[in-house]
């Protein structure tokens, strides 16, 4: 079910709950009218603060009300996001009703915050007991939105408007007086926009492949103001996100249908903790901030990081003794091997969302993939998709998604 921070977001797509009812996926006008409800709730919200970002003036929903023209270009990023959020979700919602498991419609979260909404969720109703209805229902709804996300983004690069299209919109004074110049994008943030923090949308090997085919392709810190560019960007990682391979979202799933229970528990576990190993990044530049404005200690933020490690772990793997310890030292290094490579970055820069993701898996989807009752192998077409998905969750993940820069 898709419960992202921002999704299956920002996202596990579905829940698994037992049920002795037969399937029967026919749900009464109640219904429909309450998930009809929630949908142009999310419409509403998604469109208002949506212009936020896309606007030409931007305002802050729900602190005040945007414009005429910008609500019209929120509406637009709205059907653009919402249209990736409507496949993925029917995806799993028609490959269930395919093999007569009993299945909701999609229930769609709004919030006034954000992006609009925390994504959509549907919840299946009784346990898949067989392996290769357990890949079609996981594997449906990131396909399916893969594939709606990726045309976005594509008609967003082929319909890209001259550099110039930036003088449209308020504030940005030094960026238009650059372009206005030079008749092109910057490399580099302007010291104005360094000034004042800008919201900074991270790269992925997909986007960066797209980008280099076309021309006028705005930076990184001003593409969230263009709503195709925008709502594929996010409709992609989205996708990534519910690609990972651990617990029951659709990675899990997938993963879990191609390698067994054994192999994938070991998988989701190393994954794990290359989970936490992006949230201490994210984590201890700030630790560092806090700690020394109270007491000069050296390691402090290191060792207040590994408690919450610990806790993080124990969760994950229910107190498994070697696993805990091994995973805790592997989720180190990795982040000590980040900053090596990377530097360490300023607090500022830190959105928090692999720290939030790390406990949403620990505490929510799990790590290990429940056992299915029968494995079996799966047919070559569903292995082939099933190495693509993954696939796709490589090109389409950034360790910094979403900052201030």
């Amino acid at each position: 079910m898709s419960q992202n921070p921002f999704q299956d977001e920002i996202t596990t797509d579905y829940e698994v709950i037992s049920s002795k009812q037969e399937p029967k996926n026919k749900p009464d006008t109640k219904t429909m009218l309450k998930h009809l409800g929630l949908f142009l709730l999310t419409v509403f919200f998604v469109t208002m603060t949506g212009a936020n970002f896309v606007g030409f003036d931007p305002v802050l929903f729900p602190f005040g009300i945007p414009n005429t023209g910008d609500i019209l270009r929120g509406l637009l990023f709205a059907g653009l996001l919402l249209a990736f959020l409507t496949f993925h979700e029917f995806g799993h919602y028609f490959a269930a009703v395919h093999h007569k498991i009993k299945v909701t419609l999609p229930y769609y979260i709004p919030i006034p915050l954000g992006i609009g909404t925390l994504g959509a969720v549907i919840r299946i109703k009784e346990r898949i007991n067989k392996m290769h209805k357990l890949f079609d229902v996981g594997a449906a709804g990131p396909v399916a939105g893969f594939i709606v996300a990726l045309a976005v983004l594509l008609i967003g690069f082929a319909t890209l408007p001259e550099p110039d299209f930036v003088q449209n919109f308020a504030g940005h004074e030094e960026l238009k007086e650059y372009v206005a110049q030079n008749g092109a994008y910057p490399d580099f943030i302007t010291d104005e926009v360094e000034g004042q923090g800008v919201l900074t949308v991270g790269n992925t090997i997909l986007y960066t492949a797209l980008a280099s085919m076309f021309d006028n392709v705005p930076p990184m810190w001003e593409m969230y103001h263009f709503p195709f560019l925008f709502a594929g960007w996010l409709g992609l990682f989205f996708t990534a996100l519910n690609l990972m391979p651990v617990g029951q979202l659709d990675g899990g799933h997938i993963l879990y249908s191609l390698i067994g229970y054994k192999k994938h528990s070991i998988v989701a576990r190393i994954f794990f903790a290359c989970i936490t190993a992006l949230a201490g990044t994210e984590v201890i530049p700030v630790l560092r901030e806090l700690i020394s404005n109270y007491v000069q200690l050296p390691y402090a933020e290191w060792v207040v990081w590994g408690f919450a490690l610990y806790i993080l772990m124990n969760k994950a793997f229910r107190t498994k003794g070697y696993w805990v310890n091994a995973m805790i030292g592997l989720s180190v290094l990795l982040t000590i091997g980040y900053y090596s490579i990377f530097g360490i970055p300023d607090p500022g820069q830190s959105s928090f969302i692999w720290l939030i993701w790390s406990f949403f898996v620990a505490f929510v989807v799990k790590v290990e993939h429940p056992p299915v009752q029968i494995e079996e192998k799966l047919s070559p077409t569903r292995r082939v998709i099933g190495w693509l998905s993954m696939l796709i969750f490589i090109l389409c993940i950034s360790p910094n998604p979403i900052y201030m820069n």
